[in-house]
């Protein structure tokens, strides 16, 4: 194995439920050549087969084993750091399932830890609660500190937003441990079984993607299909290895040259 691929979804294979020209071309011909890759996406909404389930229709045919999440990692790392814990969680599908796939319990009094993922179902009892629990003792964890998108009409507020109010109001930080945290990086760099030197990111923002990937020490591929544009590189002191316009116009052989240069 020389490399891999480890790729964010949002803007990169999709934006919303249309498929970005490309994407599955690029990943057919990753399967063809038994390259391995991983989907490693902040959203810890949907289930690894929720992710599967979206993708089919688009002509890409993958499993759950090609998927992780934030909420996986978010469970793996609160069972490494705290085995057989307790979680309230304002959060869905996704991070409740991978949660308790890895033995934790969750509660509505009393927690280890308040764990925010994404949700619509956010009340502001259910974050009074949360806040009552924080400054009762529990620890305040993030999935991810996703931004809001700050368009008229999004009916679900970034993590940040949320997290934020809860930061405010009780006087603790938050530890996230989505993109770019490393906890992520590195869980699913093992998870895909390569080394540092053998992976590859492909992402669309510089904030998460990249600056986690740079931090690991991994290869870099900005694509301009989602929210990081040309112009935007002269705010940053990083920079990422390759820059495409989307992955329409990736050449996986000769990206793989002059990555492994």
């Amino acid at each position: 194995m020389d490399k891999g691929f480890l790729i964010d979804m949002d803007g990169v294979i999709y934006s919303g439920n249309d498929l970005i020209p490309g994407a599955d071309t690029f990943i057919a011909e990753l399967q063809k050549k038994g390259i391995p890759f991983l989907f490693m996406t902040n959203n810890s909404q949907r289930s690894p087969i929720d992710v599967v389930n979206k993708l089919r229709p688009m002509g890409i045919k993958v499993t759950e084993e090609n998927v992780y999440t934030s909420a996986m990692a978010t469970a793996w790392f609160l069972s490494f750091t705290h085995p057989d814990g307790t979680a309230y969680v304002l959060g869905e599908g996704g991070l409740i399932s991978s949660l308790h796939n890895n033995g934790y319990s969750l509660v509505t009094q009393d927690p280890d830890y308040v764990v925010i993922g994404e949700g619509r179902n956010f009340t502001l009892e259910m974050a009074n609660k949360a806040v009552d629990m924080v400054l009762g003792g529990a620890k305040l964890i993030a999935t991810n500190l996703d931004p809001s998108p700050k368009k008229i009409g999004w009916s679900n507020l970034g993590i940040k937003a949320i997290v934020k109010m809860i930061e405010e109001a009780t006087g603790k930080r938050a530890f996230s441990v989505g993109k770019p945290s490393p906890v992520m990086m590195r869980a699913a760099r093992k998870k895909l079984g390569l080394t540092t030197d053998q992976t590859i990111v492909i992402g669309d923002t510089m904030d998460t993607d990249i600056l986690g990937s740079i931090q690991m020490g991994y290869k870099t591929i900005m694509t301009l299909s989602g929210v990081s544009k040309r112009a935007d590189l002269d705010n940053y002191a990083f920079a990422p290895d390759m820059i495409i316009d989307s992955l329409k116009d990736f050449d996986l052989d000769k990206a793989l040259a002059k990555l492994s240069e």
